[in-house]
């Protein structure tokens, strides 16, 4: 038996369990016991089986446990009793050894007091929440940006300003080529974070993820793009980890979906931010200051290996170009939302959002409408008005990629002219049944049959069920 932490806190009668909640992130699980005043508590580990232990001093439990998700990496199963009359005994049944942390908090929003226990596995293995795949992994990441660091140099010098069909500033290198375009989806908020919450009660960090969670779908369902959510569970996740989930898997785009809210319940609309001057500025101070304790390279390079006047000039040059795609993305997925209904600015948004500062990642924040108007909170509790966001926001994305397609990516592989059709007014979606062939579908839609190929990039006539082909508009 190993005695993980004690504390000894006297009270007068017992404390009441209103219930626990759980919920499992990238680096841990998270077990949450919801009390009406601080309690006195001792966790401990007991071993065939694995179990973690939770004696709560005079408490009773008054409301439920919750039942551990069947893909937690760590809890199977949960169960408590009464311990020497008048203490609340909560047994964790586990399926690996942990390492446990708890710790108290005191009311914050609608949150009494809890008792926060976070288990992590001791082999220090958590099962990943990315759908990205083992090619992408941070391991690849890092063997793939030395392969090219050495030739990113000369190649940053020319890349003061970024024109159409110029090279994506994600320096890659030539070998695979073919690969998809990743796409890192963030879904706002999250666990203890619920962000806004609506008049009816519908908080944000549900629906920002029902939508990436849609997004993903599709973007997973169109050929030569793959998607990374960020986020694909109600945990919380720090700002910053955000952005190193998305440069571990390399990711070509990033975009964070939210849902706005303001004190008058009038307003009303989408809008589409990007990283603004001022928060880069300051991102690149806090990059340059950081740098020594750095592993990873910034556009491929190292700034490890320059000196401050260099490193600083370098970063520099590769925010800016990041700040320029950025905003021509940002520009594409507006003008699509600008069609699915009324956005509250008509131009794209500037602000210092965290999640907005990776230095060599364009990114964007999309406010998907006003979670604190009455009529766009039911909008956004609807799916299919869901479906029509992630619909206009992956056209947005298509369209920029077809302009601006990183090199190395089955996009760069085909003319911006081709691709660009695939968002054209007159664009129509096919999703493949089974015994549909290509050349059937074409005949069907009367396109020819090359085209079809090129828009879709298919290298050759194999299409599978439930696949989803862009038939270009006459």
């Amino acid at each position: 038996m190993l005695v993980a932490s004690f504390v000894g806190v006297a009270f007068g009668g017992q404390v009441a369990v209103d219930g626990a909640r759980m919920w499992t992130g990238p680096e841990y699980t998270r077990f949450v016991v919801d009390v009406e005043s601080p309690v006195g508590h001792r966790v401990f580990a007991l071993d065939d089986p694995h179990r973690l232990v939770i004696d709560l001093i005079d408490a009773r439990l008054l409301g439920d446990l919750p039942e551990p998700a069947a893909e937690d990496p760590v809890v199977a199963s949960l169960r408590s009793g009464i311990r020497e009359g008048d203490d609340l005994r909560i047994v964790l049944d586990l399926k690996q050894q942990v390492r446990a942390k708890s710790f108290n908090l005191g009311p914050s929003g609608s949150h009494g007091h809890r008792l926060v226990i976070d288990l992590s596995p001791r082999s220090g293995a958590m099962v990943a929440s990315s759908r990205a795949s083992s090619g992408s992994s941070a391991a690849s990441t890092s063997n793939a940006k030395a392969a090219v660091a050495a030739s990113v140099t000369s190649k940053a010098a020319g890349l003061a300003s970024i024109n159409q069909g110029d090279e994506h500033l994600s320096i890659r290198s030539a070998k695979p080529s073919n690969r998809d375009l990743i796409i890192a989806v963030d879904a706002g908020h999250g666990g203890k974070d619920p962000g806004a919450v609506g008049g009816g009660g519908t908080r944000e960090k549900d629906i920002t993820l029902a939508i990436s969670r849609k997004l993903a779908q599709r973007i997973d369902a169109k050929p030569g793009m793959r998607a990374v959510l960020v986020r694909d569970g109600d945990y919380y996740l720090h700002l910053r980890k955000r952005i190193e989930i998305a440069r571990e898997h390399r990711a070509d785009l990033f975009v964070s979906i939210h849902a706005d809210a303001f004190k008058d319940p009038r307003v009303r609309g989408s809008s589409v931010f990007t990283l603004s001057a001022g928060g880069a500025t300051s991102e690149a101070a806090r990059w340059i200051a950081e740098r020594e304790n750095r592993a990873d390279l910034i556009g491929g390079v190292d700034l490890k290996q320059r000196d401050d006047l260099l490193a600083s000039v370098l970063l520099e040059m590769s925010q800016n170009a990041t700040i320029e795609l950025s905003g021509i993305a940002a520009g594409k997925v507006l003008s699509k939302l600008q069609r699915l209904g009324e956005v509250h600015q008509q131009r794209i948004q500037q602000a210092g959002f965290a999640v907005l500062k990776s230095p060599d990642i364009p990114s964007m924040l999309v406010e998907t409408a006003f979670i604190s108007n009455p009529d766009e909170e039911k909008r956004l509790r609807n799916a299919s008005y869901q479906n029509k966001l992630a619909d206009a926001i992956l056209d947005g994305i298509i369209e920029y990629f077809a302009e601006y397609p990183p090199p190395g990516t089955r996009f760069a592989k085909t003319s911006a002219q081709t691709l660009a059709q695939a968002t054209t007014s007159g664009a129509r979606q096919h999703r493949i049944e089974p015994g549909d062939t290509l050349s059937e579908i074409a005949g069907r839609y009367n396109v020819r049959l090359s085209v079809l190929r090129d828009i879709n990039q298919l290298h050759g006539d194999e299409i599978r069920t439930g696949q989803v082909l862009i038939i270009p508009g006459s």
